[in-house]
């Protein structure tokens, strides 16, 4: 086949139409290229959706710091929390931590 032959075919007066190529180049250029493209839209709905799941978290967080911030506010509690976690103590008083071989060896493996 020559090239005049090929010319006169309907497929390429249609794909030779510059409005056309001008067309294709746009979209290939929105579709990969652009700063706005297809990818970095997929890319950015990614981010907002992980954001979203870490919302929740820290909404059930706070939701729960705020429920110990009121339990803390009593005295005693605050007491029996100081106690228990930093092993505080009164005057005069004597602490003795027993622990089982079991939470020994739990407290060796988290280490």
């Amino acid at each position: 086949m020559k090239f005049s032959e090929i010319k006169n075919k309907n497929w390429f007066k249609v794909l030779s139409n510059k409005y056309l190529l001008i067309l294709l180049l746009f979209i290939a250029w929105m579709f990969f290229f652009d700063t706005n493209s297809f990818f970095i839209h997929d890319e950015l709905n990614k981010d907002i959706k992980t954001l979203e799941k870490n919302k929740e978290f820290y909404k059930n967080e706070i939701k729960s710091d705020k429920i110990f911030i009121e339990k803390m506010k009593d005295t005693n509690e605050l007491e029996k929390f100081a106690r228990e976690k930093y092993f505080l103590k009164k005057e005069n008083e004597d602490i003795y931590i027993i622990e089982d071989m079991d939470s020994l060896k739990n407290r060796k493996s988290n280490e």
